[in-house]
């Protein structure tokens, strides 16, 4: 019959009882029967507790149906959007508990993204926030467009931009545009409220997390804030946009007014036209007097080096440098270029057609565009300086 009832009882209950048992010498021993000294069986009775929890882990995991572990993998999936891999690891090496794997896979991803941290991340999103006046636009980068495309990404992305929003130059003049490294806004604590990722946190510690989910690099990379005076608007232009507030390219720009009683719905709607040109022409001046001696030297040389390959006179030589110049600056500078809608229109016409329709003269305060990845290529490349296309 002793037989029989220890046959019904879990198998790690029987191997603990063999194992206290030969612990202890008997059974039914205790410190006071055997004279052991306090210290000696509370070292005894240390060693079975740790036994007794590790044989409960490793049996207890042996009652769970395969339906049940499929159930806490997808749990755990959900919860973390961590590899599926990883999941399943951190769930056996925590003997299926769910809580005790999602902190041992935030471990685990911390540790992972660090690694990683050298790797190059050129693919990611532009994320944009505004207010009355002024926008912020932010660069988060990722290793592929796969990881861009999530949503727990996307979510940060526009997150870090509105975080981005208030900052404060004090040494910048009341209207203009500045740009900012990562270290501008790692240590800024905020609040998350994604289902996925929540609570407060610093934004470096929530990029980290982030690329512990998604298993790549993860870094925010640059950013620009743009404000203008209280007499004009801040406008910009996503292109490639998943969602409102991020895209891959962008331009942006101020419009300045000489007096207060403008119509701010005319500003904004030639203001987003006039950023969706910036970002198809690429300019990268906003008047010939802002192209740099070094840019217009360079262009020169090269095109005196063409002109001279044809074998004609010097006079026409030069004549052919001042006409392409012409060209090169419609190319470059915005207040040059022909409207790329509409070729017969100039950026020029289009400003004076608004200043007449507000009642006041307009003019384009600052602009600039950037493009994911472009500033990653120049900080890695070594001969690649071409600036981020902006006028100051």
């Amino acid at each position: 019959m002793a037989f029989f009832r220890n046959a019904k009882r879990p198998l790690g209950i029987l191997l603990c009882n063999t194992r206290l048992s030969t612990c202890s010498g008997h059974g039914y021993s205790t410190w006071a029967t055997r004279g052991t000294s306090f210290a000696q069986y509370t070292d005894t009775i240390a060693s079975k507790t740790a036994y007794l929890y590790w044989v409960s882990r490793r049996f207890s995991s042996q009652e769970l149906s395969s339906a049940e572990r499929m159930g806490l993998l997808k749990q755990l999936r959900e919860r973390t959007s961590a590899p599926m891999k990883d999941v399943k690891a951190s769930l056996v090496e925590c003997n299926w508990d769910v809580e005790a794997a999602q902190k041992d896979l935030r471990k685990r991803g911390k540790a992972l993204a660090m690694k990683k941290s050298s790797r190059t991340a050129a693919e990611g999103l532009l994320a944009l926030a505004q207010n009355e006046g002024k926008a912020a636009i932010i660069e988060l980068n990722c290793e592929t467009d796969f990881v861009a495309r999530n949503e727990i990404f996307e979510y940060l992305a526009l997150a870090l931009a509105k975080q981005a929003l208030l900052i404060e130059n004090s040494s910048q003049q009341a209207s203009g545009v500045f740009s900012f490294g990562p270290e501008c806004l790692e240590d800024i604590k905020f609040n998350l409220e994604h289902p996925k990722i929540s609570g407060e946190t610093t934004i470096q510690n929530a990029v980290t997390e982030v690329a512990a989910m998604m298993g790549e690099n993860v870094k925010l990379t640059r950013g620009f804030v743009m404000s203008s005076s209280s007499n004009g608007v801040v406008s910009a232009y996503l292109h490639r946009s998943p969602q409102p507030g991020l895209g891959r390219m962008a331009g942006i720009l101020s419009l300045e007014v000489e007096n207060g009683n403008s119509q701010l719905d005319a500003l904004q709607k030639v203001g987003s036209d006039l950023a969706m040109h910036i970002v198809a022409t690429k300019p990268l001046f906003l008047t010939k007097e802002f192209v740099t001696s070094d840019a217009l030297k360079n262009e020169r040389e090269i095109l005196r080096s063409q002109a001279e390959s044809t074998g004609k006179s010097q006079m026409a030589i030069e004549k052919m440098i001042e006409g392409r110049l012409r060209k090169y600056f419609e190319e470059v500078v915005l207040m040059e270029q022909k409207y790329f809608l509409n070729d017969s229109l100039s950026i020029k016409t289009i400003l004076d057609n608004l200043s007449k329709e507000v009642g006041s003269p307009v003019k384009i305060g600052n602009f600039f565009r950037m493009e994911v990845g472009e500033g990653i290529q120049r900080l890695e490349g070594s001969s690649a300086d071409e600036p981020v296309a902006q006028a100051v």
